[in-house]
């Protein structure tokens, strides 16, 4: 074969000793003979019609893969396929030590047990020295998976096909630019329809790992469905692949790291010449940026380690804070365990909390109490010239208690740094147990009459009706006035999002839960949020910027279990030995309730019903239900 005479491989064995060059016309390695590992430093590459890849920002040149084909070889002796540059100076062996081990008579009956098609027992002594840039970012991607996944049980995915999911709803899905937190949302521009790569091919009966070229036919948050080149326009093909997996690769990937690039079962005897074919189908073409990999293990860095001390919302009462302490991260998700939690009596943790490193529940130590020390002072930041909150002024509040709502609400008490404490009119305890602290900026205060405006059932204090109220006629009645309009941060930002786009969503009323969602309406900068299977009345209303809202395909990447749409079924059913009393009452709940309602992908959405029966009323009991936050039909 002449030197950089183009080939690929066919997914046929060959014979390399009695077959002529026209025998192995279609057998080849993809692979390199370019010293330069500037592959990946630039992105928006393509394939000019030279036959090179140049970078569209730098102009560099790069070799194309279609440039270099060498013959494909597999090794006599112990069975490793490798090229002719690789091989022994007959081409027969991988090694000089197969070379003679081949001549040993005591050999013959392995050799003939490997020819038969027995897994090699040997491997290559040749070791690759050239490495471009997105295997070594593939090798920390999957360093910082397994440390991820190493951090506790809730790391693990859950088998929910995104794919056939989407096919079936529509294919319309948030794309990752809409994400500010979601890594590779800066680069996602260069990510777009029509885009070639290499791609795991699993069409070919060959036993090792070999790629092939596909193009990304549609987009949807991290996933992108791919035909594989030969296929034209047939779709029974397609693949659904996430980009920022270890198996997706820029063009040129397998030219690199002398990786076999061939042609799927189906299509393989379809095209003669398949030299002509990739290149009249490669130049000019677009590739992945060659750093992305790179780029997306950079951004699942996260600051947070196991041990942290932090101050975070107390779930059970959001007027205050706890301490807690980092006990797992996952994809800058983090599990809290409250210090004062305690453990129960196999050891399992009474009380913890999840949320993004980046969320607004979450404090440094020292937070809380550095605004009782200043508050005794009487001291206030003003803000936005002569007016800010004020006690006493009313306003519209997203309730923490049940986010689907939106209620009339009062600023309680105005704190440092634009933090104030709100509570909803006409439900208040008294004590301020159940007022919640917002920053003024937060989307979830809004001015009045903003769910008027925007035709968003307003939740009225007790003994009003709809009808008949006002915020006019109401403000007069209490005495009050409004939070001025200017105060709020309502404006659109132009966020992207539309109705109708699937996501990944954390269920904030159960935060450890990342759910399949869909937008289902969009006001300002406010996302109503429905997670599919439930009822509309469990939706949620969330800020466009939340970190806690994620691309399709989020939880692939990081390995964070992704929960499918509810299942209908039943919970567990429990057997009773002997007599019944509160103390077994007490230990079947705490052995199945929260566990069936976990299996159904209830989370904590859910009212637990029994009847006046003394063990139901027992103190145990009740003290069970009231430590696990259950909800009880009274």
């Amino acid at each position: 074969m002449n030197d950089g005479e183009e080939r690929i491989f066919d997914g046929e064995d060959h014979d390399q000793q009695n077959s002529s060059d026209d025998d192995v016309n279609n057998s080849a390695t993809l692979s390199s003979r370019s010293e330069s590992d500037g592959i990946g430093k630039f992105r928006n590459t393509y394939i000019n019609e030279h036959g090179f890849m140049t970078s569209a920002c730098h102009g560099q040149v790069y070799v194309n893969p279609t440039q270099f084909y060498v013959s494909a070889v597999t090794c006599e002796m112990c069975g490793t396929r490798g090229t002719t540059e690789t091989f022994s100076r007959s081409k027969r062996f991988c090694s000089v030590s197969c070379s003679r081990s081949y001549s040993s008579n005591t050999k013959k009956s392995s050799v003939l047990a490997r020819l038969q098609g027995r897994p090699p027992t040997r491997k290559s002594s040749h070791k690759l020295s050239l490495k471009s840039q997105t295997e070594a970012s593939q090798s920390k991607t999957n360093e910082h998976h397994q440390e991820s996944r190493a951090f506790g049980q809730d790391a693990t995915l859950a088998g929910f096909d995104w794919g056939s999911y989407l096919e079936k709803s529509g294919l319309l899905a948030a794309p990752v630019s809409c994400f500010r937190h979601a890594p590779l949302c800066a680069q996602w521009d260069d990510i777009y329809v029509g885009l070639k790569v290499e791609v795991l091919n699993t069409h070919t009966a060959l036993p090792s790992k070999v790629y092939w070229i596909a193009t990304v036919v549609q987009l949807a948050g991290y996933k992108a469905l791919l035909r594989h080149e030969g296929f034209e326009d047939d779709d029974s093909h397609d693949l659904w692949c996430n980009l920022g997996t270890a198996d997706v690769h820029p063009i040129g990937w397998c030219a690199v790291n002398s990786k076999l690039l061939v042609p799927p079962q189906e299509v393989h005897h379809h095209i003669k010449d398949w030299k002509s074919y990739l290149i009249e189908r490669l130049v000019g073409a677009h590739t992945l940026p060659v750093d992305c990999h790179v780029k997306m293990a950079d951004s699942l860095r996260c600051p947070f380690r196991q041990g942290v001390r932090v101050e975070v919302v107390d779930r059970s009462q959001v007027s205050r804070t706890r301490l807690a302490v980092v006990d797992t991260v996952v994809g800058g998700r983090l599990r809290l365990l409250y210090e004062d939690g305690g453990l129960g009596p196999s050891g399992e943790v009474l009380s913890d909390f999840w949320c993004h490193m980046q969320s607004p529940l979450l404090h440094p130590v020292g937070w809380s109490e550095r605004f009782k020390n200043l508050m005794s002072c009487n001291l206030r930041t003003v803000y936005m010239g002569d007016t800010f909150f004020e006690e006493g002024m009313k306003l519209e509040a997203i309730d923490p208690l049940n986010l689907g709502n939106i209620c009339v609400a009062s600023v309680r008490k105005v704190l440092l740094d634009g933090y104030i404490m709100v509570g909803i009119d006409g439900v208040e305890i008294g004590d301020g147990s159940d007022w919640f602290c917002y920053h003024a900026s937060s989307h979830a205060i809004l001015p009045v009459g903003y769910c008027e405006n925007n035709d968003i059932p307003l939740t009225l204090p007790p003994g009003y009706d709809h009808a008949t109220f006002t915020w006019t006629k109401y403000l007069e009645e209490t005495g009050t006035v409004a939070v001025p309009r200017r105060l709020f941060n309502t404006g659109d930002v132009g966020h992207g999002f539309t109705s109708g786009m699937k996501l990944e969503a954390v269920d904030l009323m159960e935060p450890r839960l990342v759910c399949v969602a869909t937008v289902r309406r969009c006001v300002g900068r406010l996302l109503l949020l429905h997670f599919d299977g439930w009822e509309p009345e469990f939706d949620q209303w969330v800020d466009c910027q939340s970190p806690e809202i994620y691309p399709v395909g989020w939880c692939e990447i990081t390995g964070y279990q992704l929960q499918p749409p509810i299942a209908a079924g039943t919970g567990r059913l429990v057997t009773i030995e002997g007599k019944m009393n509160a103390a077994k009452h007490r230990d079947i709940l705490d052995e199945n309730l929260l566990q069936s309602a976990q299996d159904l992908r209830l989370g904590r959405r859910f009212t637990f019903q029994q009847d006046n029966d003394p063990k139901h009323t027992a103190k145990i009991t009740k003290e069970w239900l009231h430590n696990n936050s259950v909800t009880v039909l009274e």
